[in-house]
């Protein structure tokens, strides 16, 4: 059962609002999850991003896995700023 790190789509339509939540792969996306971790909300000019990062970090060691959006949405936030540039991730450029 991996877990992921990924949004869940809240608002009505056309205004939408994103919670970060910790899920089961296999779940729905606005269906059952572990925990909510952050929110996201894409509409003013500048988006709004908050975590909790003390929980984010629990749930990656666990072995829990962002999505390549979240994934996005913390590098903004400076999420892995602690990291050496060595440790991050490679995009490839396929």
């Amino acid at each position: 059962m991996p877990v992921k790190i990924r949004l869940a789509r809240h608002g009505a339509k056309k205004r939408p609002y994103y919670r970060i939540v910790v899920a089961n792969s296999e779940s729905p996306r606005d269906g059952k999850f572990l925990e909510i971790v952050g929110n996201y909300n894409p509409l003013p000019a500048t988006a709004e991003v908050n975590f909790d990062e003390e929980r984010v970090k629990h749930w990656m060691d666990q072995g829990a896995i962002p999505t390549d959006t979240v994934k996005n949405l913390m590098r903004k936030q400076g999420f892995f700023a602690d990291k050496k540039a060595g440790n991050t991730e490679t995009v490839s450029t396929n």
